[in-house]
């Protein structure tokens, strides 16, 4: 009878301290109560080479997630959570070269401009440039793996500025 008290006490207690602490998330997301919704702007590509559906695909990765990984109501505009930002860098660029000046790698680098306003805790809010990269074989043609590449970049931006935003480790 005395194991199953101090089990009784230990939920209760975990229960008390999951409540008074705002909203948690299995996710790590630590969301204020009083937050009920999220915004994610439209992300231009202003990349010196762009990428034509970069911009759309990163928008929508990022409002996927943020739709999976909480409970808020995802709206256009004006959210009490907001991400807007830009793609600022896009680039290709030889990281090892053989011996006969050949590159033998290559890497595809994603750099995007994040604002994030947190309206309901304002000291929650930054502004922050993510960079995330894969590297390549130079003997691959870059237009039959690009996509795949690009998946695992934007899904890395989008985790660090997620994490950067809500979750409180």
């Amino acid at each position: 009878m005395t194991c199953n008290m101090h089990i009784i006490k230990i939920l209760i207690a975990s229960a008390a301290l999951v409540c008074s602490c705002g909203v948690y998330t299995f996710t790590g997301a630590d969301i204020h109560p009083d937050a009920k919704t999220i915004s994610v702007a439209y992300f231009q590509n202003q990349a010196t080479l762009v990428q034509p559906t970069l911009s759309q695909q990163f928008t929508n990765d990022l409002q996927e997630y943020v739709i999976q990984q909480t409970n808020l109501n995802l709206i256009r505009s004006n959210g009490d959570l907001q991400f807007e930002g830009y793609i600022s860098d896009y680039q290709i660029r030889p990281i090892s070269i053989s011996s006969s000046d050949q590159a033998n790698q290559n890497r595809l680098s994603v750099k995007v401009f994040i604002r994030f306003t947190n309206q309901i805790e304002p000291e929650k809010s930054y502004e922050q440039t993510f960079t995330r990269y894969a590297d390549f074989d130079s003997n691959l043609n870059l237009s039959q793996i690009e996509e795949s590449l690009l998946e695992e970049i934007i899904s890395e931006l989008i985790e660090d500025l997620f994490n950067k935003a809500v979750v409180n480790w």
